[in-house]
Formats: C-alpha cells, sequence, structure tokens
C-alpha cells in the first residue's frame, strides 16, 4: 500500500524545536562529547567579550548534580527591548537561532561563535537554564525550561560588577549520559587560556568527592603554548619564536621550536577554533619557513650554489608550532570549521611571519645553523628511506602476490566488507586465523614489540620489517604519500593480551597510526578489539565477563554456589580458537572500542609524554592517572 504523500506531512518547527527534534545536527552527537560541548559554547561567549577587549576573567564551576555555571567579567548581554523583535535583547540570544552580536551589527570584531546558535542550542538542550546579567549598575535574571521562556526579564537589584552568568543543567531526555569529566572540561580551557593571551580561566569542580580546582593564565599566550607542548621533548635551542602582526585587518600570531624528535608538531587556530584540517593560513606558515630558511642558508653560505632547497618536509622535521589568526569573517570549508578557505589569510600570515623570521636567524646565527643542521640530516634520512619506500607502496589494486607472507588474507575484495585483525605473536595469530571469517576477516600477526616511530627517523621506520608488513598489507602508503582512498580493510582491529605487554604494543602501534596514517584515526578505521578477561562456567553454561566489576555482577545474578571453573585469561594463546570466535571475532557477540581523535593538541601531547624521552613528564602522567588503571598484571 503505497501512503499518500501531501501538504499534511510538511512539518514546520517552530522555536528551538528543531534543535531538539535533531541535537546531533547542532553540537556533533549527544555522546560525552557532545554535553562538553555545551560548555564550550558559552565559554566561547565569554571568550569573544575578551577577544573584543572587555572581559578578563571566566569561571566555570561543576556543581552537585552536573549543573554548569559559567560566569564572566564582561560587559554583560544587553538586556533592552530589541527594535524590531520587542522582546529583550538576552531573550533572543538565548530562544532565537542565528541571534547574537556576531552577524556585523559592530557587536563583534572578531568571534569563534561564528553562527550565533551557541547560547540557544545549550538553552534548547538543557533542562532548565538561568542567565543573570550585570550591566549599568543593575541585575537582571530571567529563566528558561527546555528553552522556552518561563520568567519575564526581571530586575533583581543593583550591582558594580558587570558581566553575564549562565546556570544551566543539561537534558537527560536528550544526552545519553550527563556526567561532566573534569580534566576534559580543563584541556579544552587551557588550550583556550593559551590562545587569548592574558585571560584567566578558572575551573572548580565542587561535586561531593570530586572537588577540586585549576587555574590557567598564560601573559606569553601561544609562545607558552609552544613550550607547554614541548616540555615532554628535547628543545634544540633556548629561544621560543614568536611573531605577531596585523595585516588587512587580520591578527596573526606564530611561535614555534624545534625539538630532537622527528615528528613536525602544527596546531592552527582561527578566532580560537582549532582548525584541524589546516588551510590557508597552514600553507602560508608552510611556504614561508621553507623559503626563509633556504634564503638564509644561501645568504649565509650554508648552501653552496650547486646544493638543492632543502624541502619543507625537511626544515619542519621536530617543529612544533601554533599559528593561530583573529579574522572578522573567517570562511571555513564544510561544517565542521575544521580547514580556513580565506585566501587573504595566506598572505597577511606571510607578511607578518616573514620578515620577523629573517631577523631572527640573522640575530641567532647558532639557532639558524642548529635547524638548518638538522634539516640536512632530514633530507638524507628522506633520501635514503626512497627507496624503503619504493618497496612497500602499493602500485597495482589487490595484487596479492606483493602482500606479506604473515598475512591471511580475506577472500572478499571489497574493502567496505573487510577488516583485518592485528595479533600479537604467531601463537595468537594461529588462533585467530581459526576463529575468523575467511569470507571477511583477514589476520596479520607480528613479530614482538614494533618500533617506537615516536624515536626514530622515516628511513628507519621504513626499515622495520614489522611495520612495512603493515603498510603493505594495508594498500594505503604513509605520510604525505598516504591514499586512504586504497585502504583495503575498512576496519583495522587490534587485537593484544589484556596485560601490559599487551597495552604496551597497543600503544606502540596507535603511535604509528597517528604519526604516519593519521586519516585512519581521523576517519574513524582503527578499533580495539575487547577480549574477556574471565569465564565462568555453572551448570554446563559459559559465562564470559570484560572485568571484575562485570564479575562480581554475575556473581549477583547466577550465585556463587554450583559454579564449576573460573578462568583467568593473561593472554589471547590461552583461549581456544572457538572461545576467541564467540567472545571477540564473531561480529554478533564481539566488542569493539571505536579510537576517536577528539583533540589534536591532546592526541598529540599525550603521544609525545608516553612514547618520548623526556621521563619527568611521563611520570606526573602516571601519577595523575593511576587512580584511573583496573586490571594491572604484575
Amino acid at each position: 500500500m503505497t501512503q499518500e504523500y501531501n501538504e499534511s506531512q510538511i512539518q514546520v518547527l517552530k522555536g528551538l524545536e528543531a534543535v531538539r527534534k535533531r541535537p546531533g545536527m547542532y553540537i556533533g552527537s549527544t555522546s560525552a562529547r557532545g554535553l562538553h560541548h555545551l560548555v564550550y559554547e558559552i565559554v566561547d561567549n565569554s571568550v569573544d567579550e575578551a577577544l573584543a577587549g572587555y572581559c578578563t576573567e571566566i569561571d566555570v564551576t561543576i556543581e552537585n548534580g552536573d549543573v554548569i555555571m559559567v560566569k564572566d567579567n564582561g560587559r554583560g548581554i544587553p538586556t533592552g527591548i530589541h527594535p524590531i523583535e520587542g522582546i529583550p535583547a538576552v531573550e533572543m540570544v538565548f530562544t532565537v537561532l542565528h541571534a547574537g552580536g556576531k552577524f556585523g551589527g559592530g557587536g563583534y570584531k572578531v568571534s569563534g561563535g561564528l553562527h550565533g546558535v551557541g547560547a540557544s542550542v545549550v538553552n534548547a538542550l538543557s533542562e532548565w537554564l538561568k542567565v543573570e546579567i550585570h550591566r549599568d549598575g543593575k541585575i537582571h535574571k530571567q529563566e528558561y525550561k527546555r528553552g522556552d521562556t518561563v520568567t519575564p526579564l526581571i530586575e533583581a537589584g543593583d550591582s558594580e560588577f558587570t558581566g553575564t552568568i549562565v546556570t544551566f543543567k543539561p537534558d537527560s531526555d536528550i544526552f545519553e549520559e550527563t556526567e561532566f569529566d573534569f580534566d576534559t572540561l580543563a584541556v579544552r580551557l587551557r588550550e583556550t587560556a593559551f590562545l587569548t593571551k592574558g585571560i584567566k580561566i578558572n575551573i572548580e569542580d565542587k561535586r561531593e568527592g570530586k572537588e577540586q580546582k585549576r587555574t590557567f593564565h598564560y601573559e606569553g599566550g601561544i609562545k607558552e603554548f609552544v613550550q607547554y607542548l614541548n616540555r615532554s621533548k628535547t628543545p634544540m635551542y633556548n629561544s621560543v619564536f614568536y611573531a605577531e602582526g596585523t595585516k588587512d585587518k587580520m591578527y596573526v600570531e606564530v611561535a614555534f621550536q624545534h625539538n630532537d624528535g622527528y615528528n613536525e608538531s602544527i596546531h592552527t587556530f582561527v578566532n580560537n577554533i582549532n582548525t584541524t584540517d589546516g588551510g590557508t593560513h597552514l600553507e602560508g606558515f608552510k611556504a614561508t619557513l621553507t623559503k626563509t630558511i633556504n634564503d638564509y642558508a644561501r645568504k649565509s653560505g650554508i648552501l653552496k650554489d650547486n646544493d638543492k632547497n632543502l624541502s619543507g618536509d625537511d626544515v619542519r622535521e621536530g617543529i612544533t608550532a601554533v599559528v593561530s589568526i583573529k579574522i572578522d569573517e573567517p570562511q571555513f570549508e564544510g561544517q565542521t570549521k575544521t580547514k580556513l578557505g580565506n585566501s587573504e589569510a595566506r598572505s597577511a600570515v606571510i607578511s607578518v611571519f616573514s620578515d620577523k623570521l629573517s631577523a631572527f636567524l640573522e640575530e641567532n646565527p647558532t639557532v639558524g645553523k642548529m635547524i638548518f643542521e638538522k634539516a640536512i640530516l632530514a633530507s638524507r634520512a628522506r633520501e635514503a628511506a626512497k627507496k624503503a619506500h619504493e618497496l612497500v607502496r602499493r602500485k597495482t589494486g589487490l595484487d596479492t602476490t606483493r602482500l606479506p607472507g604473515k598475512l591471511t588474507d580475506c577472500s572478499d575484495k571489497d574493502p567496505k566488507n573487510c577488516e583485518i585483525y592485528i595479533v600479537e605473536g604467531d601463537s595468537a595469530g594461529g588462533s585467530a586465523k581459526k576463529a575468523r571469517d575467511p569470507k571477511t576477516q583477514a589476520v596479520l600477526p607480528l613479530r614482538g614489540k614494533i618500533l617506537n616511530v615516536e624515536k626514530a627517523r622515516i628511513d628507519k621506520v621504513l626499515g622495520s620489517d614489522t611495520i612495512r608488513s603493515m603498510i603493505t598489507a594495508f594498500g594505503t602508503g604513509i605520510s604525505n604519500d598516504f591514499e586512504i582512498e586504497k585502504l583495503r580493510y575498512h576496519k583495522i582491529v587490534i587485537m593484544t593480551d589484556a596485560d601490559v605487554d599487551g597495552a604496551h604494543i597497543r600503544t606502540l602501534l596507535l603511535t604509528f597510526f597517528y604519526r604516519y596514517m593519521r586519516p585512519l584515526i581521523e576517519e574513524q578505521k582503527v578499533y580495539i578489539a575487547q577480549p574477556p578477561l574471565y569465564r565462568v562456567e555453572k551448570n554446563k553454561q559459559h559465562y564470559y565477563v570484560y572485568n571484575d566489576e562485570q564479575l562480581e555482577e554475575l556473581y549477583n545474578t547466577i550465585g556463587r554456589t554450583g559454579i564449576k571453573d573460573v578462568q583467568r585469561y593473561k593472554g589471547l594463546g590461552e583461549m581456544d580458537f572457538d572461545q576467541l570466535r564467540d567472545t571477540t571475532m564473531d561480529v554478533k557477540n564481539r566488542v569493539l572500542k571505536k579510537v576517536e581523535l577528539n583533540d589534536a593538541v591532546e592526541a598529540d601531547e599525550i603521544f609525545s609524554t608516553l612514547m618520548g624521552d623526556e621521563v619527568e613528564p611521563r611520570r606526573e602522567f602516571i601519577n595523575e592517572n593511576a587512580k584511573y588503571v583496573e586490571n594491572l598484571d604484575f
């Protein structure tokens, strides 16, 4: 039967109904990531006040019941009646999409919250929200419920303070979970403080049993940001290069410092938005750095007439850099705001960066020589890697004769249907081969721990048999030659033992993927298998559980009497192939954790901390996170 389609099927969502109906369109998801995004939207409004020169301090408080309060000492949201809409301006800000001081009306010159939807979206997705405004010597208050106004804007006394206080409780009907994570918020707020020179951001957790507080305040701005990012590395020189300036109404800041590592770490921002896919400002930075260093090397006689210029990859080896620009009307490619498209941003960065870098190199010849010598070594290593690179680049479709001998491939040739299990050792590999679905599941066993790529140049990376076998199996190439379209498996599953060694191998693999095949993680192609920790047998029935908490829950359900056997798995090799199949590889029963990249800056920092040479930052990380460790094997 064909359903009639007429005018009655056309729906109009009024007010903020659209936000509640499709929250993912506005905040990305209704998971923990979307929940925390609510806080960032309100904080970004306060930061806009700071960028405009009116706010110096922001307080973020997590109160009991996971209620959030954000307070700033800016000008306070206007409370007068809007001349066209006929309602208080503050009510428009919190109840009307695309209403705010960010659309050329002179309220804000630059703004991170580009579309003016932040406050109204947070309001729509909150069980309740209250706003308190201190402005013009008065206090005004208004309350809302799930986006609707429930009280008129009232005057509630006098005040010598100016600013805005927003308090809200996320709606449990919308979000999968409503518990805020202090560390997640702190990471984002620290980044914001680095990017907004001089602002002070306080975060306090007042929830019972979770009390803690942090303050972020950096007068040095992105210069201190670079020092912070390099703290788990060994800088090659003490000074951090810094340049700032304005060109064509764009404010540009650039800071960088090389370290003795081999990976480049460049983070770019537009109006405090992390442009993870770069854009024209990144192009300007790269072009200027390469040209200026080559020009300096020739002028100083380090590069001779017959010598080739150094490549961009060479001069950027081991660099940690932050490029931040403030622009009136940023144009982003796509809806995610991750790539800047303004062509004038490229020339603005070049203009501000070029002369100051030339002067810096002239004034610091020792630093210039260090950068050049490191680039020369990188160039030689890159040349040496070319032959190895050609061996592992996949040149012909799905020609299995070129695949590594250890790989047991699947029969289906459509990458969308295929997945590859990366397993530790031949023993686990043998079990996995028997447990797999031969049509769609491939298995690649690795011999022991792979190379720590955080401490190796590209030539050494490509000299590793283990790494070469993965590159060949995936079919994508690596680094600048990486082509995700050639990926032979749309799921890459890391399956290691549930012990310390297994965790170490998993971290080494993730480090390699992040440094040399980052799109795999960005496009969520990498997964972590979750083999069970216990097998419990009672009344000829088998139960598999994945942690001690689940084991206790099982005991409460089935009772402890009559249990015939409790087996604790320490490795995949202890599991029969049918047990491995039923628990970890069968798509109907298995549990996989998807590896997601939520914050490129934090990810970069964690990999450097865990896998780099500096011991102290790693010790600090372990001390801070030891409380979260479960099932530690000695």
